[in-house]
């Protein structure tokens, strides 16, 4: 292992740490409401693991979030099917709308699970996807771009 693959991997544990342990610290700690879903872990690995990967731009990562958890939201409220017939759909059209739109974020492909399994609602949409993206993206910016030196977005 080369001191570069340590380096990068102590850097993406600790920003990922960072950035996920704010988001959890506004979610229990404060009144302001959600902050935090499952796929925002995952993102931790794009944006810190691979900054310089098209799937970790500012704008794939808050549009794919608000895509696929918009689907998700609409699909549960507005398409009467069974969930396990749901669920797949919802999961499949936000998957081939991210990709149609340019706005590709693989971890947000799990959002329209997360979304119909939770019965959210569109409230959902503002807090945890948008506020959270945009925390997400402003640590991902600060941490790449002036801690790490590294050229993002």
């Amino acid at each position: 292992m080369t001191k570069d693959k340590i380096y990068k991997s102590l850097l993406a544990a600790l920003f990922s740490t960072i950035t996920i342990g704010i988001l959890t610290l506004l979610t229990y700690k404060t009144n302001f409401g959600l902050f935090l879903i499952a796929s925002f872990g995952s993102s931790m690995v794009l944006l810190y693991g691979y900054p310089e990967s098209p799937f970790a731009k500012p704008k794939n990562i808050l549009f794919g979030h608000l895509v696929t958890s918009a689907i998700g939201i609409l699909f549960y409220n507005y398409i009467p099917l069974p969930i396990y017939i749901l669920i797949p759909l919802a999961v499949g059209f936000g998957v081939g709308l991210m990709i149609f739109l340019d706005v590709t974020h693989p971890p947000a492909g799990g959002n329209p699970i997360i979304v119909i399994l939770g019965s959210v609602s569109f409230e959902y949409l503002l807090s945890p996807i948008l506020t959270g993206c945009l925390i997400i993206i402003v640590f991902g910016i600060l941490l790449n771009k002036f801690v790490a030196q590294k050229k993002y977005p």
